[in-house]
């Protein structure tokens, strides 16, 4: 770990969890749909009867576990992308109500997945450890051979439908973010990114 930039790093994982949590509170506020993951936590929570935030947080350790038999190595980044994005999507939403106004439901479907696109490029940035499911993917396509695109697509798809069976969301903002997080990302991700110094040799 590269010390010299540790306290920046460390602050901006921290606000891109958050803003993350926020994000996720947002869309699910608006009614219109969440992301594809969050169909699978809300549908877990409707069956459960647990909060959605603690779902969120089972799912990513459970994840987490999955990681061991594909020898992916979590980063601090990983571990705090488990417990923080949780409590505060609860926090949120605890003090956030549903808007009655249609007008306001449709405003918060690009406002958050614009602000989970720069949340997901700020913890990305500073290259502490993907999140579990990220991690989950990249194992994957390592292990399997087979491409990001097609095991990404592939998990996603499985976690939307088994969700949505479990009476999770499925609208137009799944689609939505589906189709904007990608190149969104990839555009914030250069400004975000915090530059390491070469190691020593």
């Amino acid at each position: 770990m590269h010390h010299r930039r540790l306290p920046r790093r460390l602050v901006q994982l921290y606000a891109g969890l958050a803003l993350y949590g926020l994000s996720m509170a947002l869309l699910v506020r608006s009614g219109l749909g969440v992301m594809p993951w969050d169909v699978l936590h809300q549908g877990l929570a409707r069956q459960l009867g647990w909060s959605l935030g603690v779902v969120t947080i089972a799912v990513g350790a459970l994840v987490l576990l999955a990681w061991a038999p594909l020898r992916e190595r979590p980063g601090l980044g990983t571990v705090s992308n488990v417990v923080v994005i949780g409590l505060v999507l609860d926090a949120v939403l605890a003090v956030l109500p549903e808007p009655s106004s249609l007008a306001v439901r449709v405003a918060l479907v690009p406002a958050g997945i614009l602000l989970n696109a720069v949340a997901t490029a700020a913890y990305i940035g500073v290259h502490l450890g993907p999140g579990p499911r990220d991690g989950l993917m990249t194992g994957l396509v390592r292990r399997t051979g087979r491409s990001v695109r097609l095991v990404r697509t592939s998990i996603e798809v499985a976690v939307v439908a088994l969700g949505w069976l479990l009476g999770g969301t499925l609208g137009v903002a799944t689609v939505l973010y589906a189709l904007s997080i990608g190149p969104l990302v990839h555009a914030l991700l250069p400004r975000l990114s915090v530059q390491l110094p070469a190691p020593v040799s």
